[in-house]
């Protein structure tokens, strides 16, 4: 199993850019039809994806739509919910589970990650999770988020982060990817961040530049340590299986089996 790391954000309106994207080395590409695009390109936007989802693009191909009640999503869906090439709808500003539910019914089925923008977002992430088998996994729109709560502090939003990731962990989804970070040219930064993500139980994040796909991967794979710590879980749990000891008397249970498994499912992939 390939576990995602990077999602980059493209705009729509630039099928060119769209098209570099998809070969630039993302596990996931996000054309956004939303924040990215002004809303006298909006139907162009939507009319090229379309156009690019009539094949099948080399890697996961996600469509961010423009918010439920907004003029241009009904159309967005009719004309991009059942092509070919979709992976996965990502919706935008949610804040109730019946949102999620009502998109589900009107696509069939298709995946879909729910982002989660305002207070009520994240008090309702719980919910949201759980509103139907479709959603594939929660998002922060950090941006918005930070408006609505008035945040001016970086700490400020780490109740809301870890909210999101226990909420996922609940739920049985994925751990959520990072939001993006904004500066595309302060790599130590977006270091320095992805670690802070990491250790919150973040895995992988957002990009919106090519640059900063490296610099994610490196700050998400696990380290030789790590990797070690988690061959010997995997091992004393295959030989033993159920709550069972390592020679230093730890013990352990399937929880931390899982967690270890997932350790090494990243372990061999080659830092971009």
């Amino acid at each position: 199993m390939t576990l995602p790391l990077t999602w980059l954000y493209v705009p729509g309106d630039r099928p060119e850019v769209v098209g570099k994207a998809l070969v630039c080395g993302a596990d996931v590409v996000i054309v956004d039809l939303e924040d990215a695009v002004a809303p006298d390109r909006k139907r162009y936007a939507r009319d090229a994806t379309a156009d690019l989802l009539g094949d099948r693009p080399p890697v996961p191909l996600h469509v961010r739509v423009n918010a439920l009640g907004s003029p241009w999503f009904d159309a967005d869906l009719r004309a991009l919910a059942q092509a070919r090439g979709l992976s996965a709808l990502r919706l935008p500003k949610i804040t109730d589970p019946a949102q999620v539910t009502a998109v589900a019914e009107r696509t069939g089925g298709t995946a879909m990650y729910a982002l989660l923008e305002s207070a009520l977002g994240v008090e309702q992430a719980y919910a949201i999770a759980r509103a139907h088998p479709a959603l594939r996994g929660l998002a922060l729109g950090e941006a918005d988020l930070r408006a609505d709560l008035n945040v001016t502090a970086e700490e400020g939003l780490d109740w809301p982060r870890s909210r999101v990731v226990v909420a996922s962990r609940a739920a049985g989804l994925p751990p959520p990817a990072q939001s993006v970070y904004p500066d595309v040219r302060d790599l130590d930064g977006l270091a320095a961040s992805c670690a802070r993500g990491r250790a919150l139980g973040f895995l992988g994040r957002a990009a919106i530049h090519p640059r900063q796909l490296p610099v994610i991967v490196r700050a998400y794979l696990p380290t030789p340590e790590e990797v070690d710590a988690a061959r010997a879980v995997v091992g004393a749990a295959d030989s033993a299986p159920g709550a069972t000891a390592l020679p230093d008397g730890r013990f352990v249970d399937p929880a931390v089996v899982a967690g270890a498994r997932r350790v090494l499912a990243l372990a061999d992939r080659t830092p971009g």
